[in-house]
């Protein structure tokens, strides 16, 4: 088009000095002859241009105007880019409602955000769930409009690989689970979930549990006494009751343990551990630690040594702490072979504080390491008789962590050991000893 316009403008000034040389040289005025052609010649391309503006300015969606030659070319080839970019825009349009009609028939709250932190749109079950008013509600920050701190927090520390689950900003009875997602530039799609049935249920398993673990606790205690004061006058029974008896005994005491775990792990989930902190000192609780699982080894022989290599004070409960490092512990004691190498390290740096507690044992495989902290999950079943563990180990060290702002990490490698590390916040540390109040 470009080429075949300028030609067409090229041939249209030829025709005009052609015409224009005749009526110069009869009139002995080539010179003005040419300048006033060249005026009109102007004057016109400048009307055609002003009529073009016209056009666009007033009636950009009506037909064109009337022209010929270049002209009329480029006034139909804009009122066709017109029309196909209407017809785009018809379609984009029409997919957005259709994406917005959908997304309002859902019953999970959707909210738009901008890279800032404004809402910019929400559906119908965003107006319920979270009491989102429209249009009254537009370009708010949504902070300004969903205060729970854990949600501030979550949404300002802006890592979301994991939901948040609490109460509704509008009804406390009911628990929604936040996802959010970036896309674009930086804007934000987050989706709130109504999971209060599954809440619920999660509590009802949670209150079973504790429940019928303190109840059997009481009749476990009574067999477990019995059983004791029986072997205690072992002389006076037939070997076969007194094999027996032992074999009852070593049940009822797993049993027992399982059971303390099992109490353990629900008050963890129901209980909050930020009044109860105190400076604890780590390498002190950890050289305590490396002494019982010494006396655990026994004849085993591990060769067990602890590098401390900081000595601030870690903020937490001591007794958590000291059940989920001694959890690690034992149980690299207890799955490394005999005369292996477990190495306790305690260290600090920009990130914040570390525990480690690494072993040259048998190593699990790669498949088995993100279930390792599930209740109950064990790598090799046929073992547990062999160890004594209760299958909640692991799930109570992430409890423990995560109620002291931690993570555990686990790598091995098969056939040559395991590493477990759990990591602590530096607002965690402390050089001061510190009490909870009231104590």
């Amino acid at each position: 088009m470009t080429n075949n316009w300028f030609r067409t403008v090229l041939n249209r000034l030829f025709l005009l000095v052609l015409l224009c040389l005749p009526v110069g040289l009869l009139l002995d005025q080539l010179a003005w002859t040419l300048v006033v052609g060249l005026a009109l010649y102007i004057g016109w391309t400048l009307r055609q241009m002003l009529r073009l503006h016209h056009w666009l300015r007033t009636q950009p969606d009506g037909p064109p105007p009337e022209a010929r030659g270049s002209w009329a070319e480029i006034f139909n080839n804009i009122h066709q880019m017109q029309r196909r970019e209407a017809r785009r825009n018809a379609k984009l349009q029409a997919i957005i409602e259709r994406i917005q009609a959908s997304t309002a028939a859902l019953n999970d709250a959707v909210v738009m955000i901008d890279y800032e932190g404004h809402l910019e749109w929400w559906n119908h079950a965003a107006e319920k769930l979270l009491g989102l008013r429209a249009p009254a509600d537009g370009g708010q920050h949504v902070t300004n409009l969903i205060r729970d701190p854990l949600f501030v927090e979550y949404f300002e520390k802006a890592s979301f690989k994991e939901p948040l689950d609490i109460p509704s900003p509008i009804d406390m009875k009911i628990c929604l689970q936040y996802t959010i997602t970036r896309y674009g530039r930086g804007d934000r799609l987050m989706i709130a979930r109504d999971v209060t049935r599954l809440h619920n249920l999660e509590q009802m398993r949670k209150d079973f549990v504790a429940n019928v673990s303190h109840e059997l606790r009481t009749p476990l205690t009574v067999v477990v006494g019995y059983l004791e004061t029986m072997l205690d006058a072992e002389e006076s029974l037939s070997p076969r009751w007194i094999r027996a008896l032992r074999q009852m005994q070593q049940q009822a005491t797993r049993m027992h343990s399982l059971l303390n775990d099992l109490l353990l792990l629900a008050r963890l989930e129901t209980t909050d551990s930020t009044s109860d902190d105190e400076s604890i000192a780590v390498s002190q609780m950890l050289s305590r630690i490396r002494q019982d699982a010494i006396t655990l080894s026994a004849e085993r022989s591990h060769r067990i040594t602890l590098t401390s290599e900081t000595e601030r004070y870690l903020r937490g409960i001591e007794g958590e702490l000291h059940s989920a490092f001694s959890n690690l512990v034992f149980n690299a004691v207890k799955y490394t072979p005999d005369q292996g190498d477990i190495r306790i390290r305690w260290w600090e740096d920009q990130q914040g504080a570390h525990l480690s507690v690494s072993d040259n044992g048998a190593g699990i495989a790669p498949e088995h390491l993100n279930r390792l902290t599930e209740r109950f999950y064990r790598v090799d079943s046929s073992r547990s008789t062999h160890t004594g563990g209760t299958g909640l180990g692991l799930a109570i060290v992430k409890h423990v962590l995560m109620r002291h702002q931690g993570r555990l990490e686990i790598t091995s490698t098969p056939g040559k050991g395991s590493c477990f590390t759990c990591h602590f916040p530096t607002q965690r540390l402390t050089s001061e000893a510190y009490q909870a109040p009231g104590e």
